[in-house]
């Protein structure tokens, strides 16, 4: 769920780097968000075991 979300935030700041209309601060707003959700999710996130 923290992947899909983070990668939307991504995907929409990516839209809005190469698009003609950019609201600037919202833009990387978007992406330092899409950032620290996955940043957390790498330090909290629960950890898979091979079995």
């Amino acid at each position: 769920m923290l992947w899909t979300l983070a990668l939307i935030l991504f995907v929409l700041w990516l839209i809005g780097t190469v698009s003609a209309y950019t609201m600037g601060g919202l833009i990387h707003a978007l992406l330092v968000l899409a950032l620290i959700l996955v940043v957390l999710n790498l330090f909290t996130g629960t950890r898979r075991t091979a079995l």
